[in-house]
């Protein structure tokens, strides 16, 4: 015959031993069951045993509990309250819960196994809360966060970035620049051919020619290319010759 007062005396042992001060005994007046037989109350939180203690639960649970005559062949009758923040509704549904779990249980102690269970379904709804409030946050908080755009600068991105900056700024500051300015020096190039032909290079040493401005005489004469100039040679040479053969067809016309 089973000691049935005696198992549930060892339950009760068990659970001050592992509970402590969420376990304590109330008054049957005080625990909303139909019965006169000992009553207790759990207080079960979604905290993690990891959590600081210090910090108040945004939700607290009050599982209460009482040994029927065959328990645990028979549930126990069994309670919850809100001890903070739980809706009456939620209570409800946790209820029925946890009375087809303790159905599902007999013959077996089972109140630490409905205490588990209790705190698992707050743990869930709490966090289901909490995520939705974080959501609202994290919305809020995005809209006040300027997010940048573009790539990350490294030294070749920037290097590359000043390359083309200087490059814009030098062709802005051509179109700034008088046309004048920009066309006058390539209409006073001269190949080397005219510059022979305009008796710049016939006196050896001669001082050259001053024209225009001060800033033009600091301009060198430009052969353009080393092929120009390699061609403007060859013509200074046929010139010179052809120079030189009419000066001596001369000389001997003289002599005659």
């Amino acid at each position: 015959m089973t000691d049935y007062v005696q198992e549930q005396d060892m339950e009760i042992e068990a659970l001050e031993a592992i509970l402590m001060d969420e376990f304590t005994e109330l008054h049957s007046s005080e625990s909303g069951l139909n019965t006169s037989n000992r009553c207790f109350q759990i207080t079960i939180s979604p905290q993690d045993d990891e959590a600081d203690e210090s910090t108040t639960p945004p939700a607290q649970l009050g599982l209460i509990f009482s040994h029927t005559e065959k328990y645990p062949d028979e549930p126990p009758l069994l309670n919850v309250k809100s001890l903070r923040g739980i809706h009456t509704g939620d209570l409800k549904a946790l209820k029925e819960k946890l009375e087809q779990e303790a159905s599902e249980n007999l013959g077996m102690a089972m109140i630490y196994t409905l205490v588990t269970s209790a705190k698992e379904w707050l743990c869930e709804r709490f966090a289901q809360d909490t995520g939705t409030e974080n959501t609202d946050e994290e919305e809020a908080a995005k809209e006040d966060i300027i997010v940048p755009h573009g790539e990350p600068v490294t030294v070749d991105t920037f290097l590359a970035w000043r390359e083309r900056f200087e490059a814009e700024l030098a062709l802005e500051r051509a179109k700034l620049m008088p046309e004048s300015a920009l066309t006058a020096p390539k209409e006073k190039k001269l190949s080397g051919r005219q510059w022979f032909e305009s008796g710049r290079g016939t006196a050896k040493g001669a001082a050259p020619t001053t024209e225009g401005t001060e800033d033009e005489d600091e301009e060198d004469i430009d052969f353009d290319d080393d092929d120009d100039f390699e061609d403007d040679e060859e013509d200074m040479l046929e010139h010179y010759l052809a120079e030189k053969s009419d000066s001596s067809a001369h000389s001997s016309g003289r002599g005659n």
